[in-house]
C-alpha cells in the first residue's frame, strides 16, 4: 500500500522559511525519483523540485536557487528546504514520485500561505 504523508507547511510572511517533510512507504521510495509538486488555488499542479535515487536534482525556474531539496533514503523520507518565500508561492504542497502516473494515489498535502 502507498503512503506518502507531507507535513511542515504553514502560514509565513514573506522572506521567511519552510522546512517540509515527506513519509514515504518503502514501495514507492527506494526506486523512483521523488519530486515535490505544488498546486495553487485555480491553477495545475506543477513540479517545483525532484531529486533521484542517486541525489540529482531539479528545480523549476520559479524556486531556483530559493528552495533545496533532499531525501534520506535510510528513512524514506524527501524534504524541501523553503527560503526567501513569496506569496506566490502559496499553495498545497504534496510530494510524489516522478513523473507520476494518471492513476498515482496522492497524499493529502501540506498547505503553505506566504503573506506580504
Amino acid at each position: 500500500q502507498v503512503q506518502l504523508v507531507e507535513s511542515g507547511g504553514g502560514l509565513v510572511q514573506a522572506g521567511g522559511s519552510l522546512r517540509l517533510s515527506c513519509a514515504a512507504s518503502g514501495s514507492i521510495f527506494r526506486i523512483n525519483t521523488m519530486g515535490w509538486y505544488r498546486q495553487a488555488p485555480g491553477k495545475q499542479r506543477e513540479v517545483v523540485a525532484r531529486i533521484s535515487t542517486y541525489g540529482s536534482t531539479n528545480y523549476a525556474d520559479s524556486v531556483k536557487g530559493r528552495f533545496t531539496i533532499s531525501r534520506d533514503n535510510a528513512k524514506n523520507t524527501v524534504y524541501l528546504q523553503m527560503n526567501s518565500l513569496k506569496p506566490e508561492d502559496t499553495a498545497v504542497y504534496y510530494c510524489n514520485r516522478y513523473p507520476t502516473g494518471l492513476t498515482d494515489y496522492w497524499g493529502q498535502g501540506t498547505q503553505v500561505t506566504v503573506s506580504s
